[in-house]
């Protein structure tokens, strides 16, 4: 299938300069469709949930040295999200404090960025731990927004608002696909007198590398009124590699800055290119080239131009970037990033994003305001900054590519786990934030899946778990894989996609895309009805639990995909099967009342009295209207 059959562009953006006019970034609000209120919530709780299931951030208490909120609304993030574009450009500040620690992928290994700043020629640090002989700027707040990561430090007399952008923009692919990250310096004085302030940045090889004992090269490619110094592994090992703790190794790492607000870039360890800048300024290597037998030895770095500080705000920029040059194998074919789909090459990428910068900028600051707005109102400020943690991680998780036809799909990490690649009971939490913009971003994750279920290598009665082990989607490898129904989750993953593509259909209000699928998608459903109500020994998206016979909330799925399914079958012209699959859901809705009521709660499993779990699914039966569950049973496990 094409997916050219599916894909609703919003509008495109062009290299030739920055065509984003007016805010046209608004979040469709699917009124007739499907229940907003509660698809927000579900946005940031189900993503919570996959975010927990499936380890994907570390966690901190006061008893670990962490620090704790100021008030009952704050929010100290575990770890913070500065370059969050997809599961290998994946850089976080894993303390309280951004100047405290050094960064890391999220795999914990070191990707260590470095900036220091000179207020009237004495050096202070904000990004990373070193180097030691500049004072740490006393941090003031954090700021985690949707598309934002924003710092606060004062000292010298100057404040900074240190801003971390990356225009995760479901409204647009061509930008969400984008591997770039923004760093804005904002100063002003704070103590009515004028001061000169110039900012350090500067970035460790080991962004490039799997390992910081692999070989470098790096070099100045400046060009067309940019300052751009880059790095990338000296094998350049494209797609070779697959598995959960990995890091890319091929592809080039670019740190980028108008000519106009550069004054030099170098090339060596970030702490030293800051003692560097500390005591005189960078050492200018223009044109230069060069290569390290160890990445932990190499780094790359350029100095801003010093600005004049007063009373009113004073603004620099630098962005960093990531060509990976191929990004997935998928049916063993190496796809291209979305991004470079028409030809474009890292120069092009840079070019646009340094021309657009302003109105990129303009309209993630205004795409978080009415997000945050929505999210607070659906669930309280907390509830919206979490949502704003968990709507970073999602669209970190995953990969934009083009397709043959050069169509949008894309491919999700299992993080923490195996490393699988496109695993249903992944993206399935995550669908509720796709599914509040439009369809378009959710179809992406699901096609690639769909197009696999239906082929002649997937021969079972159930849903796939997953598509190989990122990045290579090449085939199930989860359990028994493609050869047997050993060590399987057929009740898990039919019953996730049966509810995400009545949720599509519901928001495009027809079910075009799911007839395109009607055998395999009947079959799932049969399958479920046989072997929904009481699950076998299986695991489920509660796979912190463990492998559990007869569990309840797995249950609650697929009775819910059931009814579902039912929905899909009176939109694609099956009045009868609609009939007799919303009777069936109904019945197993009420043995479900009875098998699983124990006191004053339910059970986490049939036979397990004295137990209880989250029963998250419920909220698919408020989102699609379905109503097969008395009303009582999810206040009953609230309470």
């Amino acid at each position: 299938m094409s997916a050219r059959a599916w894909y609703q562009p919003v509008r495109r953006v062009t290299a030739g300069g920055p065509e984003i006019p007016g805010n046209r970034f608004k979040m469709k609000r699917n009124r007739k469709t499907i229940n907003r209120a509660a698809l927000l919530l579900a946005a940031g709780a189900l993503s919570v949930t996959s975010v927990c299931a499936k380890g994907g951030g570390a966690s901190g208490t006061a008893s670990t040295g962490r620090e704790l909120p100021e008030t009952a609304n704050g929010l100290i993030p575990p770890s913070t999200p500065l370059v969050a574009c997809d599961p290998y450009f994946s850089i976080w500040s894993p303390g309280d404090k951004l100047n405290g620690v050094e960064t890391t992928h999220w795999t914990g290994k070191k990707n260590q960025l470095t900036s220091v700043i000179k207020i009237d020629g004495k050096a202070y640090r904000v990004i990373g731990a070193r180097p030691e002989s500049a004072e740490p700027l006393e941090q003031k707040s954090l700021t985690v927004l949707p598309t934002r990561t924003i710092y606060t430090f004062e000292g010298g007399g100057v404040a900074l608002d240190l801003t971390f952008t990356t225009p995760a923009l479901p409204g647009d692919i061509d930008l969400l696909s984008r591997p770039v990250t923004y760093l804005t310096y904002d100063f002003k004085s704070t103590d009515s007198k004028e001061h000169e302030v110039s900012v350090f940045f500067g970035a460790s090889a080991d962004v490039t590398v799997n390992t910081p004992d692999q070989a470098v090269t790096w070099k100045d490619e400046s060009a067309a009124g940019l300052t751009v110094v880059s790095a990338g592994s000296k094998d350049q090992q494209v797609l070779q590699k697959a598995g959960d703790d990995q890091r890319i190794d091929w592809g080039y790492f670019y740190i980028a800055a108008p000519d106009t607000a550069t004054t030099a870039v170098s090339f060596a360890k970030p702490e030293a290119l800051g003692e560097a800048f500390a005591a005189k300024g960078l050492d200018n290597a223009k044109g230069a080239t060069g290569a390290a037998p160890h990445a932990a030895d190499a780094g790359l770095g350029i100095e801003l131009k010093a600005v004049k500080v007063g009373a009113a705000p004073v603004s620099t920029w630098l962005m960093v970037a990531y060509d990976d040059l191929y990004s997935i194998q998928y049916n063993h074919k190496n796809l291209r990033p979305y991004w470079r789909r028409t030809g474009w090459e890292a120069k092009d990428l840079l070019g646009a994003s340094a021309k657009q910068y302003a109105a990129i900028k303009e309209h993630c600051e205004a795409f978080d305001k009415e997000l945050m707005a929505d999210l607070t109102a659906a669930g309280g400020e907390k509830y919206a900054k979490i949502s704003a943690l968990a709507y970073r991680q999602c669209f970190a998780a995953g990969k934009f590519v083009a397709d043959e036809k050069g169509q949008p799909i894309s491919f999700c990490k299992e993080n923490h786990s195996n490393g699988c690649i496109a695993t249903s009971d992944v993206f399935y939490p995550m669908a509720p934030q796709f599914l509040l913009f439009g369809s378009t971003v959710a179809k992406s994750f699901v096609t690639p899946f769909m197009n696999y279920a239906k082929s002649d290598r997937w021969k079972f009665p159930f849903a796939p778990h997953d598509l190989g082990t990122y990045p290579h989607a090449n085939g199930q490898v989860y359990g028994g894989g493609e050869r047997t129904e050993e060590n399987q989750m057929p009740v898990e993953e039919s019953g996730n996609m049966l509810i995400m593509l009545a949720a599509l259909a519901r928001v495009e209000g027809n079910a075009d895309y799911s007839a395109r699928y009607w055998p395999q998608i009947t079959k799932w459903a049969e399958y479920l009805k046989e072997k929904g109500l009481d699950p076998e020994n299986q695991l489920s998206t509660d796979d912190f639990a463990g492998h559990l016979a007869h569990n309840a909330n797995l249950s609650i799925k697929a009775i819910l995909a059931l009814g579902a399914y039912s929905q899909l079958a009176a939109m694609t012209g099956h009045p009868q099967d609609a009939a007799r699959y919303r009777q069936t859901a109904q019945e197993f809705a009420k043995k479900w009342v009875e098998l699983a009521i124990d006191g004053d709660h339910y059970k986490l499993a049939f036979d397990k009295p004295g137990t209880w779990s989250q029963k998250y699914n419920l909220v698919w039966d408020k989102l699609l209207g379905l109503n097969l569950f008395p009303k009582e049973i999810a206040s009953r496990e609230i309470a």
